[in-house]
């Protein structure tokens, strides 16, 4: 059951039936489950976004929230948790928010340990201008800014934040609703770093559910403390591509150190 609380009157503007409206789900769930469990407050939670069809996922949540530039969604989390520590600090962004324009960004906050929560919607293209290429975009992937074919390789955003010691580190997949769930209560309550990222299918510029749905498997319950064990968790088996919590790990935080 959700906190109808969370709702708020604005008209939800997602193309019908794009899975950002699975990710909301999830995550008013979340939250309603954790403020439930009297675990976190819901008015000490703030809920930043950055620039992208993401974006409005902020507008549709009835809590402190704030809306940055484009790419620049984790230094306002940073600032927002260094100014009140005992803040919940929840980012939102996009697959270009975070890997293109965002990227040093991200790169710093997980080798810091930064205590906030960031869920990326990962669909592998700028969705909100009409369908450019990202980072995570696939070699040959055809787009506005692409038209023959993208020549750059893609690449993995779960092996960056284990080659950087984040403190948790998950994927997840946005039509699975429970699972995205789970793994959104389990970051938010971890202390630390805490990088999520959503395979959310674009369904109007590059629709690869069906793909997704034919790879995707789900990988144990017990996130690795060991870097070792948790690059065979996350390594492509066969073509399969994983989800779940890879690792875990308890240090201190960028917060708590100063």
């Amino acid at each position: 059951m959700i906190n109808q609380d969370l709702n708020t009157k604005a008209k939800i503007t997602w193309c019908p039936g794009c899975p950002n409206f699975q990710i909301l789900v999830a995550f008013r769930e979340a939250i309603t489950e954790l403020t439930s469990q009297n675990k976190i407050k819901i008015e000490n939670i703030v809920a930043t976004a950055g620039i992208g069809c993401h974006g409005k996922i902020v507008e549709y949540l009835n809590m402190n929230t704030f809306t940055s530039l484009h790419g620049r969604s984790i230094p306002t989390m940073t600032g927002i948790k260094t100014a009140n520590p005992n803040l919940t600090v929840i980012g939102f962004s996009g697959d270009g928010d975070a890997y293109a324009e965002g990227m040093e960004h991200l790169i710093h906050a997980a080798r810091r340990n930064s205590d906030i929560k960031l869920f990326v919607h990962n669909n592998q293209v700028f969705a909100l201008t009409t369908g450019q290429a990202t980072p995570t975009s696939p070699k040959g992937f055809k787009g506005k800014s692409t038209p023959f074919g993208s020549i750059d390789e893609p690449f993995d955003p779960i092996l960056l934040m284990l080659s950087l010691n984040a403190s948790f580190i998950a994927r997840t997949f946005a039509l699975d609703i429970p699972k995205t769930k789970e793994i959104m209560k389990r970051a938010t309550e971890h202390k630390g770093f805490a990088f999520v990222d959503i395979i959310q299918p674009c369904i109007t510029f590059f629709d690869t559910r069906e793909y997704f749905k034919e790879r995707i498997f789900w990988i144990d319950d017990s996130p690795a403390n060991d870097p070792e064990i948790a690059m065979q968790k996350i390594k492509n088996n066969q073509n399969k591509i994983p989800c779940g919590i890879f690792y875990e790990i308890s240090k201190p935080t960028f917060e708590a150190q100063q």
